[in-house]
């Protein structure tokens, strides 16, 4: 019996939950919530641009999406970068 082969890249992306979801209401409007706290509002093309992008993406990717979207996203490179030449 061969074990399955997985690629560890795409199960660590597929397990990445930055706490984001969002509500989309009848009304057109888009709610994006962090950890259950309203975080953003889309309404008109930004909402029906976020639902076509978010339906066709994965769990991870949607999260990156609503992250970026909201502006609370972590680069990991706070502390290099008061470093950076460009800083200076």
């Amino acid at each position: 019996m061969s074990e399955p082969t997985t690629d560890t890249d795409q199960n660590h992306e597929d397990q990445t939950d930055l706490g984001f979801s969002y509500l989309a209401t009848k009304a057109g409007l888009v709610l994006i919530r962090h950890h259950r706290r309203m975080a953003s509002e889309l309404r008109g093309a930004a909402a029906a641009d976020f639902l076509k992008k978010v339906n066709s993406a994965s769990f991870a990717q949607a999260q990156q999406l609503m992250a970026r979207i909201t502006g609370n996203y972590k680069r990991g490179n706070e502390r290099a970068a008061g470093k950076h030449a460009r800083s200076k």
